[in-house]
């Protein structure tokens, strides 16, 4: 018992020396899968329960217009760790991680952001899903096991298989409460070893990731994260029924997710509060992974020296749009969660102006103080961050689902034009939820012409290395680029 307080002693004293003697600092990067804006401080429903999300934002600033570059899980994750734009990656679509950088000689050329911090003597450690298929690209100097991912699962599932319902497979959507405790659920795991790295001695500063899978589908927690729910009370979100009637019919065909629930077939079963349900169970059950972690942080000997950033990959569909799915480039989709809380951090700033994941990158590096990597294309947030609304803030949010299929945003309007040139537009002032469709509006074109000039011109082919099994249209696609 003496000898171990002395030796928790003896690290706690090394850990601060080491925090001490620090030039830069360190970086905590949590990273939530499949999470939309239902958090508490974003307002994206009424009900969502992120206490310690929410503090995280109240400490630092919350963007609230941060947009994914491709609203997937692989190529938004790819776009992220490299600094590029699928236009420029040719990653537009899913892909293993050992493929991201031999889709064309720009990706090869890039510098994953780990490999980046290593490369200026940071340690880098990760645990859980950061990148697709958690480290399988082997960036990372110490790397805990992305676990089970997306288990455990049942013997079999509780209320949804897309193959009894004479579906195409191709999901793991379903919902219930499983398992029985929370030390079985694979985030648990990976912030008990964030936690144990973070009261570990450090004689470099550290970069650290962690990647939680909550809310990504299978939404399967314990019953007491239901429990906060009752069913009963859940609020829907707001739905349409003829909401696709004004898309283009190319937009419907590039969106159509056939192995997935519709909005329909949820309200014919009953089934909709109870999918919310388990939804917001998984978001409350994550944000109290993400709350240990903070916690354990502000315990350590780096909680003064530590830049946090908390993100997700991309949004989500509950039921707007007759979906429930990403896959798409609708609002719904592409906005997510962005985080940061640097050194000194002002608290309780907010910014609405339009900002990117692919920012991250180049934000990190420029307030860690280390040299510019010039193969970046997003923006440092640095200007954002002493003034959360300048009008002298430029850009735009760029966000691709395949080759010439894009959505440019800003503070007030939304593109979206596909590959045949057809086009959706929006008013998000006015119409939030994007129900009408003002593309063909006379008073509206100079605003249209204004976005589509941010489109590129020229845009890079889709990696050979792409797998995408959503549809028949995209099935064409893979199929042609073989």
């Amino acid at each position: 018992m003496i000898r171990t307080l002395f030796i928790c002693i003896l690290i706690s004293l090394a850990s601060t020396v080491f925090s001490q003697e620090q030039e830069r600092p360190n970086v905590l990067f949590i990273a939530i899968d499949d999470l939309n804006d239902w958090v508490g401080v974003m307002k994206g429903h009424p009900q969502a329960l992120t206490p310690n999300i929410d503090a995280l934002a109240k400490s630092g600033m919350l963007f609230t217009n941060a947009h994914c570059q491709a609203p997937i899980c692989g190529p938004s994750r790819a776009s992220i760790m490299t600094g590029l734009y699928p236009t420029t990656s040719g990653n537009y679509l899913q892909l293993h991680d050992t493929a991201i950088k031999k889709s064309n000689d720009k990706s090869a050329k890039s510098i994953f952001l780990p490999d980046y911090f290593e490369q200026h003597d940071y340690k880098t450690m990760g645990v859980g899903k950061i990148y697709h298929h958690g480290d399988a690209a082997k960036t990372f100097e110490e790397y805990g096991s992305a676990w089970e991912m997306f288990g455990p699962k049942p013997a079999k599932r509780f209320h949804y298989n897309p193959e009894w319902y004479g579906k195409p497979k191709g999901t793991q959507t379903d919902w219930g409460a499983y398992p029985t405790m929370d030390s079985l659920m694979p985030d648990y795991k990976s912030a008990r070893w964030a936690m144990e790295r973070l009261n570990q001695a450090h004689e470099k500063p550290f970069f650290l990731a962690v990647g939680f899978v909550r809310p990504h589908v299978p939404w399967y927690v314990p019953q007491k994260w239901f429990d906060k729910f009752p069913v009963e009370e859940i609020q829907l979100p707001p739905y349409l029924a003829e909401d696709l009637d004004d898309i283009p019919a190319f937009g419907q065909q590039v969106t159509d997710v056939p192995m997935m629930p519709t909005t329909k077939w949820l309200i014919e079963t009953g089934q909709w509060k109870n999918m919310v349900q388990a939804y917001l169970a998984c978001i409350h059950f994550v944000d109290a992974q993400v709350g240990k972690v903070l916690d354990a942080l502000k315990e350590s000997a780096y909680a003064d020296n530590t830049i946090v950033v908390l993100w997700s990959d991309h949004g989500y569909h509950l039921g707007e749009k007759n979906r429930v799915a990403k896959q798409a480039l609708w609002e719904r989709d592409t906005k997510t969660v962005l985080i940061i809380k640097e050194l000194d951090a002002t608290p309780g700033r907010v910014s609405n102006k339009p900002v990117q994941l692919l920012d991250m990158y180049p934000t990190l590096v420029d307030l860690c103080g280390l040299p510019t990597n010039q193969q970046n294309e997003g923006h440092s947030l640095s200007p954002l961050l002493n003034h959360p609304n300048s009008d002298n803030w430029p850009h735009l949010a760029i966000s691709s689902f395949g080759k010439n299929n894009m959505a440019i945003t800003d503070e007030r309007f939304r593109l979206i034009q596909y590959e045949d040139h057809s086009i959706e537009f929006y008013d998000l002032q006015e119409d939030p939820n994007e129900w009408e469709n003002l593309a063909h509006r006379k008073e509206y074109q100079p605003e249209i012409k204004r976005l589509q000039a941010a489109i590129p011109k020229e845009q890079a082919a889709l990696s050979k290395y792409s797998r995408f099994n959503l549809n028949d249209y995209w099935r064409n696609i893979i199929k042609a680029n073989k």
